[in-house]
C-alpha cells in the first residue's frame, strides 16, 4: 500500500511540472524604450528582441503606423545575431507625438506555430509615455513680426551667372557648326531581328531585378511577395501553356501536384504561395530566412524546369 502511495505522489509530482517545462519551450519576446517622458514632437527608441523556439515557427507581431496619439515614424529593419546557435530577431522603432498627455505604448502580439499543436501568442510589455509642451515665459511681452527687408543687388552679383550663360551658348553654337561641317550621309541599316527570350531566361531576369530592389530589406514584404508569385505564374503559364494567373494558391497547387513535371516541386512551391497568403492577405511579417527561401524555391524550380535543347546530328546517315 505504501509502493502504490509512493508512486502516485511522484506522478503528481512530474504531472506538475510539465507546465513548467511547456513554458521554458514558448519563444522570448521583449520590449524596451530609453524614455518614459519626452516633449512633442521628440522621439522615444523603442527595441523588440525575439528569441523563437527552434521546433516553432516565429509569426512577427504586425506594428501599426499610430496608435494612441503616438505615431511610429520609422521602422527599422529585423536584424538577425546568432549566439552559441540561439538566434535573435531584433527591430528598433521610432515613435513620437505631437499632443500633450498621457499615451500608452500597447503590447505587440506574435504568433507562434508549432509543427504539431494549434499556434499561440505571446506579447511584449505595454508602455506609458508622456508628451509635455514646450515651457513658456508668458511673463516676456509679445514681440511684433518683423517686416521683410529688402536686399539691394548690383550686377556684379550676377557676374558669375553671366559667364556660365555666355560660356554655355558658345560650346552650343561650336557643337552645331562641328555636326553641320562632319555631316555624312549615312547608309540607313537593316535593324538585326529582335531576340525573344525564352520563359525560362525571362523568369530568371526578372527575379534577378526583383532582388536588386531589395523590397522587403526595405519593410514593403506585401509588395516584395505580389511581384515574386505574379513572376512564378507568368513562367508557368508562358512555359507550361497553364493558367495560373486566375487561379487562387489552393487550386494552383492542386494543378502542380497533377502535372508530370512540376509535381516533384510541389513542397517547394506550397511554402513559397503559402508565405506569400501570409504575408499578403493576413498582414504577417515573414522572418528574413523565409523571404531567401521563397526567392531560392522560385529561382531553383525555373532553372529545374528549363526544356533540354536538341540539336540535330549533321554526320547522321
Amino acid at each position: 500500500m505504501k509502493k502504490i502511495n509512493s508512486t502516485y505522489r511522484v506522478l503528481i509530482f512530474i504531472l506538475a511540472l510539465l507546465p513548467g517545462v511547456q513554458a521554458m519551450a514558448q519563444p522570448q519576446v521583449s520590449a524596451k524604450v530609453d524614455a518614459r517622458q519626452i516633449t512633442v514632437g521628440d522621439q522615444v527608441r523603442m527595441f523588440i528582441e525575439a528569441k523563437p523556439d527552434k521546433n516553432e515557427r516565429l509569426i512577427w507581431a504586425a506594428i501599426p503606423d499610430t496608435f494612441n496619439n503616438l505615431e511610429v515614424v520609422e521602422k527599422g529593419k529585423i536584424d538577425t545575431t546568432t549566439t552559441d546557435g540561439i538566434t535573435t530577431y531584433k527591430q528598433r522603432l521610432l515613435i513620437t507625438g505631437w499632443d500633450s498627455g498621457m499615451f500608452t505604448i500597447p503590447a505587440f502580439e506574435f504568433t507562434s506555430a508549432p509543427k504539431t499543436g494549434q499556434p499561440y501568442n505571446v506579447t511584449t510589455d505595454s508602455f506609458a509615455i508622456i508628451v509635455q509642451t514646450v515651457p513658456v515665459d508668458t511673463t516676456q511681452p509679445f514681440r511684433p513680426i518683423v517686416d521683410i527687408m529688402e536686399v539691394k543687388t548690383t550686377w556684379r552679383d550676377y557676374i558669375w551667372y553671366i559667364l556660365g550663360g555666355l560660356l554655355a551658348i558658345g560650346l552650343i553654337a561650336f557643337v552645331i557648326y562641328y555636326f553641320r561641317k562632319n555631316k555624312k550621309t549615312d547608309i540607313p541599316k537593316q535593324a538585326p531581328p529582335k531576340y525573344v527570350e525564352t520563359p525560362n531566361e525571362k523568369a530568371l531576369r526578372m527575379l534577378a531585378e526583383l532582388e536588386q530592389k531589395q523590397l522587403w530589406q526595405n519593410d514593403h514584404v506585401k509588395q516584395y511577395y505580389t511581384e515574386l508569385t505574379d513572376i512564378l505564374r507568368i513562367y508557368i503559364e508562358e512555359r507550361f501553356n497553364t493558367s495560373a494567373m486566375e487561379l487562387t494558391s489552393d487550386e494552383l497547387l492542386l494543378v502542380i501536384r497533377k502535372h508530370k513535371e512540376m509535381m516533384r516541386h510541389h513542397e517547394a512551391l506550397s511554402t513559397v504561395l503559402r508565405t506569400a497568403d501570409m504575408a499578403k492577405f493576413a498582414k504577417a511579417q515573414p522572418l528574413p530566412q523565409e523571404h531567401t527561401d521563397a526567392f531560392d524555391f522560385t529561382q531553383q524550380f525555373v532553372k529545374d524546369t528549363k526544356p533540354a535543347v536538341v540539336t540535330e546530328n549533321n554526320d547522321k546517315k
